[in-house]
């Protein structure tokens, strides 16, 4: 039985990001919640590494200058990878956030997130049930590993196929949440998300010059009314 085990050297995480220079953008703001639209290239949260200071967090924190308030209190629920685009929600005291992330804990948001892919996919529509692992030689990155991994499933719809090159323009609708989910799965079928510099083939990441996955919507319970509530941020790709 595979282990699914690495035989690549060990990589040393030594990654700065590169200047930001696209602005946070709020889309919704009350007394409780934020909904905001992060850009691609652009951390959720501030990295260990002094020179990693800059993201969503930092700026929603401290303000934008001449674009949008500060926010002291602010708290991210849930983040999106650096390279990913999208609607992220903030909690703004502490018991908006603790709501948020009781129903991220249960599973109960619902996010949608449009991507383009590499090539054609066959189906129009699909599921991929694929377990994922921490990759320990390759941090990072993570593995598809039945043996030690842990259940993760993304369903696709298909919602445009493009030409010169072949691409395929996908809604995913990840069931779980694993880290790097969406883009190992794509990976994993042959069809990598474009402009991928983890998960690729000997073409995709030059195809785009950012990962073209962006979290086009997001479905949850407002924490103080209750209200089902739903939000789309159209993708710029």
């Amino acid at each position: 039985m595979s282990d699914c085990s690495s035989k690549s050297k060990l990589i040393v995480d030594d990654f700065i990001a590169s200047v930001c220079y696209e602005y946070v953008e709020i889309l919704y703001q009350d007394d409780d919640i934020l909904l905001i639209n992060k850009p691609s290239g652009l951390l959720s949260l501030s990295g260990k590494n002094p020179a990693n200071w800059d993201s969503v967090h930092y700026r929603l924190v401290h303000g934008q200058p001449g674009i949008t308030a500060a926010f002291p209190s602010a708290k991210l629920p849930h983040r999106l990878d650096y390279g990913t685009s999208g609607i992220m929600i903030v909690g703004l005291n502490p018991e908006s956030t603790k709501q948020l992330n009781k129903q991220f804990q249960a599973g109960t948001i619902k996010k949608h997130y449009i991507a383009m892919l590499d090539g054609w996919l066959l189906n129009d529509a699909g599921q991929i049930n694929a377990a994922i692992a921490k990759d320990k030689l390759l941090f990072p990155l993570v593995k598809i590993c039945n043996e030690t991994g842990k259940p993760a499933v993304s369903d696709y719809i298909v919602l445009q196929r493009l030409t010169s090159p072949q691409r395929t323009l996908v809604q995913f609708t990840p069931v779980t949440g694993r880290t790097h989910q969406l883009r190992i799965h794509s990976h994993s079928i042959g069809h990598p998300i474009i402009g991928c510099d983890l998960y690729k083939n000997q073409h995709s990441q030059q195809l785009a010059e950012r990962l073209q996955l962006h979290a086009s919507d997001l479905f949850f319970v407002h924490p103080r009314s209750s209200k089902q509530t739903h939000l789309h941020c159209p993708q710029p790709f």
